[in-house]
């Protein structure tokens, strides 16, 4: 019996704390397991693959349920909260990292040596699902993706085998790992670079929305202003339209704003003088400061708490006047549609396009930006929510790439066919190749799936 071999728990439905297991961040997708198994070690996870496969029940992965994709109905659910290996290694500037931590715990550990992991946006999302999605961090056009930083994985196969793989052991399997998400295998931990970096200069300047023509100069402005910066500069705009609703705060309520927020790794006297020209088109408010690096998601503030909404990304072309009017035309208060609260254009290129020092299978495709929006969807208002966020999509789609990164595919993007456009067709064919070799009869498929070739 499962429950007789596992070091950790085992819960079944109705058990108490089997509704928590299961929740994750994102509260779009509801996962119905059979059974979930917090692991104590990496063997308790090879028990619980092997118990999948004798029972004929699919495997799904969870940490913390920000990448939810599709419901884990009667499958075995790992949920990894409970595998928090950590040690920072400050000569070798590395950390090994079990599949239960969190990027915040993770970058605290670092920064007490002077270093620090290369993160996103959010201090709550677990280390595991953004590696294996490639990882596109905050200071991405400066170091690359947070896949180049990874010198080993420790994951289960399909066999119920754990396997340490690196550049120099299974390297196929290595390279699919990292940006393949949880397609071959449950990883359990992974050895990872850290970059020498105390500090950052950054933070946000924040522009009124409300007249068009004064949006569009703050925008265009933007644009080409992302065109002259070194790679130590990331940066992205958030385009925020708010609805006239008394439960927001009134600094919100009502308004449309232009976010630009900045993130420059090298000196603050530079960082600022490069700041400049927008610092002339007149922000409402500006916060931007040297900033310890283990802080610099509070940057972005995203949410703390579970989430209802509905995600939506693309990989954009240079963007032009003509973009730049659709874009504003989603925050001029006078346009129909709407409301847009979060779409964020994020400035890719510098390290992100260089070939990587460990190869992976992520990359931009050679886009310029990076969209992505986030729209809360109250159950009383979802299918008007979703058409909101297919909107956003819609508007933007002469500058789309048709091209995706696999951290960012979402509930929306399960289909094969999208699943597909996260890769260039050379590695999309490696991965289906390596996906026949490691998992043969999808015992991993609850996930952006790939399907063996």
């Amino acid at each position: 019996m499962l429950d007789n071999d596992i070091r950790g728990r085992v819960l079944y439905p109705g058990d108490e704390g089997f509704a928590d297991a299961v929740s994750g961040f994102l509260l779009t997708v509801t996962h119905r397991p059979a059974v979930v198994v917090l692991p104590a070690d990496a063997g308790d996870v090879a028990t619980a693959v092997r118990f999948a496969v004798d029972t004929g029940r699919p495997v799904a992965v969870q940490s913390t349920g920000h990448g939810k994709s599709v419901p884990a109905d009667d499958a075995v659910l790992i949920a990894t909260a409970g595998l928090r290996e950590l040690t920072i290694d400050p000569g070798a500037r590395t950390a090994r990292i079990g599949a239960g931590l969190r990027w915040g715990e993770v970058a605290a550990a670092a920064a007490e040596h002077g270093l620090a992991p290369l993160m996103g946006s959010s201090p709550q999302v677990g280390v595991m699902g953004y590696l294996t999605g490639g990882g596109l961090p905050l200071t991405g056009r400066t170091f690359g993706f947070a896949a180049d930083y990874v010198r080993s994985l420790d994951v289960v196969t399909a066999d119920g085998v754990l396997r340490t793989v690196s550049p120099t052991e299974e390297p196929d399997l290595f390279w699919a790992a990292r940006g393949g998400k949880s397609n071959f295998g449950c990883v359990v931990a992974a050895e990872i670079d850290l970059v020498p970096l105390r500090t950052v200069y950054g933070g946000e300047l924040t522009f009124a929305g409300e007249d068009p023509a004064y949006a569009a100069r703050v925008l265009g402005s933007y644009v080409e202003w992302t065109r002259r910066q070194p790679e130590e500069m990331s940066s992205s705009v958030t385009l925020l339209r708010f609805p006239d609703a008394p439960q927001l705060p009134a600094e919100f309520r009502g308004r449309s704003l232009i976010q630009v927020r900045v993130i420059y790794a090298g000196e603050q006297e530079r960082g600022a003088e490069l700041l400049t020209p927008l610092r002339e088109l007149g922000p409402e408010k500006d916060t931007t400061a040297e900033v310890p690096y283990e802080e610099i998601t509070e940057i972005y503030q995203d949410p703390k708490n579970p989430v209802l909404a509905h995600l939506r990304s693309a990989l954009l072309r240079d963007l032009d006047d003509d973009a730049v009017r659709e874009l504003v035309a989603l925050i001029d208060p006078s346009s129909s549609g709407g409301p847009f609260p979060g779409v964020e254009i994020r400035h890719l290129g510098g390290a992100l396009d260089r070939a990587p020092r460990r190869a992976h299978a992520v990359s931009t495709q050679g886009a310029a930006f990076h969209l992505w929006s986030r729209m809360p969807a109250p159950p009383d208002r979802a299918d008007a929510v979703r058409q909101v966020s297919d909107e956003v999509l819609a508007r933007l789609a002469p500058w789309d790439t048709g091209a995706k990164l696999p951290g960012f595919l979402f509930d929306h993007d399960s289909a094969p066919e999208l699943v597909r456009r996260a890769y260039t067709a050379e590695n999309y064919r490696r991965l289906a190749e390596l996906k026949a070799k490691y998992d043969p009869d999808q015992l991993f498929r609850i996930n952006h799936n790939i399907p063996p070739a």
